[in-house]
């Protein structure tokens, strides 16, 4: 009789103990997890402010460009603004040494006698639409004019004026005018050797015409060089 009490007991204890025993188990695996999982979130997390730091050091560098260069860009803008004034001002000179220039020369012509003047146009067959180069045409009558003045050189002086129509801008007229009063002033120098100190240029572009300019033979006449020899 006892020793089936006892034999009882120890079952009773047994079935007691057990569920006991697989709870802890359980208990033990599911925390084994959980530290697992905090492991592993621990790691993204280390990676992800990893990563988070090196953007920063990125968008720092980034900052550090972006700020050299704004302080390049303006740097570049006051020197070109400086730049701009200096060109403003060396065209102001120019345009008062240009205009005492031909204050000078227009004094120098009043004082002197216009012994003859030669016309070097288009309807003469000379200067073409837009054209600077001398013609042939106009190259004989200046070969004329200098035979004539070879009798008393000492007293001559030139004056070469350029003229165009009205067709296209003024300033690109004013240059095309200078351009084709400067290759007659090369011509006399270069194949007839008369001194440079001894001719004037200047251009009227489309300001003095001689004809209408609402036909194409007035047009042709405007487009000219005047030669005028002073004594």
């Amino acid at each position: 009789m006892r020793k089936s009490l006892f034999t009882a007991s120890v079952l009773a204890l047994a079935v007691a103990v057990a569920p006991a025993c697989a709870t802890k188990k359980f208990v033990r695996t599911e925390v084994g997890n959980v530290n697992s999982k905090v492991d592993t979130v621990s790691g993204t997390v280390e990676k992800a402010q990893e990563r988070i730091g090196q953007n920063e050091a990125r968008i720092g560098s980034v900052d550090q460009k972006a700020e050299a260069a704004g302080k390049a860009a303006a740097e570049a803008r006051g020197a070109a603004g400086q730049a701009q004034t200096a060109a403003d001002a060396a065209n102001a000179n120019a345009r008062a040494v240009g205009t005492r220039v031909d204050a000078v020369a227009a004094d120098v012509a009043a004082t002197r006698k216009l012994v003859y003047e030669v016309t070097l146009s288009e309807d003469q067959g000379n200067f073409r639409f837009g054209q600077t180069v001398l013609p042939d045409e106009a190259k004989m009558r200046l070969d004329q004019v200098v035979t004539s003045l070879k009798t008393d050189p000492k007293l001559v002086y030139i004056e070469i004026e350029g003229h165009t129509d009205n067709v296209g801008g003024k300033e690109l007229n004013e240059k095309l005018g200078m351009e084709r009063a400067e290759s007659v002033k090369r011509y006399l120098y270069e194949q007839h050797q008369i001194p440079l100190h001894k001719i004037n240029v200047i251009s009227y572009g489309e300001d003095k015409p001689v004809a209408p300019n609402n036909t194409r033979a007035g047009r042709a006449q405007n487009r000219r060089v005047v030669v005028k020899v002073l004594s």
